[in-house]
């Protein structure tokens, strides 16, 4: 099959599939005589497999390594749980940073009136030069 029916059999877009191949998840593929690629059942099989491990969050080096697990049957299973656990380790990290952004904005938020008076804390604390993390803790506190 050709990019497109790739794409379509897989949920991923052509421009991802080169993509994919140009970082090397994907091997490259042979080319026809008119020079379009070609893709078989294994090609779909692990695109899919990709876009499962995008949707989780997982960057392209932890894929690389799944994809490789993946094909390796004499794999031990603890290598696979450790990525993951290391992926939930960082969606944790990433998680508390966006609970303390969205903390720090909805305290902004609350203590602006809203109204047409010029004065506004979101503006203020946008352009205060102390980090915005430090204050995220700051407001937990108020």
């Amino acid at each position: 099959m050709n990019i497109g029916e790739a794409a379509r059999e897989s949920g991923v877009t052509a421009k991802m599939i080169r993509y994919y191949e140009s970082v090397g998840l994907l091997a490259p593929k042979g080319r026809t005589e008119s020079g379009y690629r070609v893709y078989g059942a294994e090609e779909v099989h692990a695109l899919r497999f990709i876009r499962q491990a995008r949707r989780l969050g997982f960057l392209v080096d932890d894929i690389r390594r799944l994809l490789a697990l993946w094909h390796d049957r004499s794999r031990a299973s603890a290598e696979v749980k450790s990525i993951a656990l290391a992926h939930v380790t960082e969606l944790n990290h990433r998680i508390a940073e966006l609970t303390q952004m969205r903390d720090t904005l909805a305290h902004l938020a609350a203590h602006c009136h809203g109204d047409d008076r010029p004065d506004c804390p979101i503006l203020e604390q946008l352009a205060d030069p102390q980090p915005l993390a430090h204050d995220a803790q700051a407001c937990h506190h108020t």
